[in-house]
């Protein structure tokens, strides 16, 4: 039972097959598992072995493999809190799609994962509840806002989880966690049943461990859906497929410079970068060193735009339909103020302010309005770099992971986690973090790879390729072991 912890979704699949364990036991392990680590903070809540294996289907691409879902993503009859008190009691009365999708092919959902509340964060500090620790090193952060997501994947407590992706969510966290992290094409994943934050820029993501694995599960879950207006009309696929030892012949990849040599570049982070661009020159890929101007405005543009779509969405969260209301309120007017006064926290409060701001009468053709054009621009931009260059690669964070607290007095600090992130969700093209090499005291490095619409399969190809090479998924945070 020991090597299931860490085990890909192959191998768990093959000891089911091989009857050296049966699905029971496998939802057994795992949730002595989810409890025996608990002061990691990954999970909300661990739900009750029956109900694990009522909700599966019994069969399919992900029979019996162990996943946990981000607090965010309906679950129907689960509550889906955001990690907020204003949702505390919240039960959804459906299933997301990609939750659907999931117990379709016969995925076991563990739990809720906890996260920044309403996925407004980058390090899983601003939890309602409690912090996600990094089992890499239990002092630093694990990234946000999919925090518990990624942890608990990174730590053996699940082989894949869901988290959301905004400005990086997953991305970022699954490169302090040495995790695979996929932001895929805008729309290709359904975002029905997804709580919206900032509905233009949302996605579902995938964290796992391995190349192979987030392609499995987006084979699961992408496609078509006719409840999310914004839903590609693409038909589901295996994007296992097409991976392989070798890049795509004549491969050529466009390392952004303006990215990896940014202000505030930790130096042990581009020497692992450089020397992973020279493993995919030696894998036969062509490297062209390019820049991307509009870039040095994304976390600007992001900033605003999403502020200003939370502040739209979070409108809803007002104590009359669903979710908190405060108790000893006289008037309708009072009942707003201390229903969202005591329900939201500080760091919600405060993008909620700064997003009525940017679009109220006077700013928003200074503000809103400007940062649109700007996206406009960087998405024309990123289009015409991929008429020179197969995919883009560049930096996920600037630095490892930092410590609880290490932003505390420098809120714009925090957002600035989210510069090499962003500009794919905000043009909405897909990337994918890679592991590739660690720090001096042992925290993960990741890269991403940018690639143009739908271009998942070659993303996929090209850090399989990698994967293979470098075969950094084996390693493990120490103490995590049964």
């Amino acid at each position: 039972m020991n090597s299931l912890a860490f085990a890909t979704i192959s191998q768990l699949q093959d000891a089911i097959n091989r009857k050296e364990v049966t699905v029971p036991e496998v939802v057994a392990y795992f949730s002595k598992r989810c409890a025996k680590y608990q002061d990691l903070g990954a999970l909300l809540e661990l739900f009750d072995a029956e109900s694990i294996m009522k909700a599966s289907n019994g069969h399919g691409a992900l029979y019996g493999v162990p996943g946990v879902i981000k607090d965010n993503i309906c679950q129907k009859g689960r509550i889906t809190s955001c990690a907020s008190k204003i949702l505390a009691n919240y039960h959804a009365p459906y299933d997301a799609t990609a939750t659907a999708r999931l117990k379709e092919q016969g995925a076991l959902l563990l739990g809720r994962a906890n996260c920044d509340e309403f996925a407004m964060g980058s390090s899983g500090e601003t939890s309602a509840y409690f912090k996600t620790k990094n089992p890499w090193d239990t002092s630093r952060v694990p990234g946000g806002s999919s925090s518990g997501s990624i942890a608990a994947v990174a730590a053996g407590l699940a082989q894949w989880s869901l988290g959301s992706e905004t400005g990086g969510s997953v991305r970022q966290p699954a490169a302090f966690c040495n995790l695979v992290g996929l932001k895929p094409t805008y729309g290709l994943i359904s975002r029905y049943g997804l709580i919206a934050y900032a509905s233009s820029l949302d996605q579902i993501g995938i964290a796992t461990r391995t190349v192979y694995d987030n392609a499995l599960v987006l084979s699961a879950i992408a496609g078509h859906d006719r409840h999310d207006s914004s839903s590609l009309k693409v038909q589901p696929k295996d994007y296992t497929a097409s991976l392989n030892f070798k890049l795509k012949d004549g491969l050529c990849i466009g390392v952004v410079e303006n990215a990896l040599h940014a202000e505030g570049m930790d130096s042990e982070v581009v020497a692992a970068i450089e020397d992973g661009i020279k493993i995919l020159e030696q894998l036969g890929a062509k490297i062209k060193r390019i820049k991307l101007p509009a870039m040095d405005y994304s976390a600007a543009v992001y900033f605003i735009v999403s502020r200003a779509e939370a502040a739209s969405n979070l409108a809803r969260f007002d104590g009359v339909r669903y979710g908190m209301r405060a108790k000893d309120a006289q008037t309708l007017s009072e009942m707003y103020f201390k229903t969202r006064h005591d329900g939201f926290g500080p760091e919600v409060k405060s993008r909620i302010m700064v997003g009525n701001y940017v679009l109220s009468v006077g700013h928003a053709d200074a503000y809103y309005n400007n940062a649109k054009m700007v996206q406009q621009l960087m998405r024309k931009e990123f289009v015409e770099a991929f008429a020179h260059v197969d995919l883009m690669l560049m930096p996920t964070h600037p630095a490892p992971a930092f410590k609880f607290g290490a932003f505390g007095d420098n809120p714009l600090q925090m957002d600035l986690q989210d510069y090499f992130t962003c500009a794919a969700n905000l043009t909405g093209v897909p990337a994918l973090n890679i592991p590739c090499g660690f720090s001096s005291n042992n925290l993960p490095i990741g890269f991403q790879f940018v690639g143009p619409d739908l271009s998942e399969d070659l993303l996929f190809q090209t850090a399989f390729a990698f994967e293979q090479t470098t075969q950094l998924f084996t390693k493990r945070p120490h103490g995590y072991d049964d």
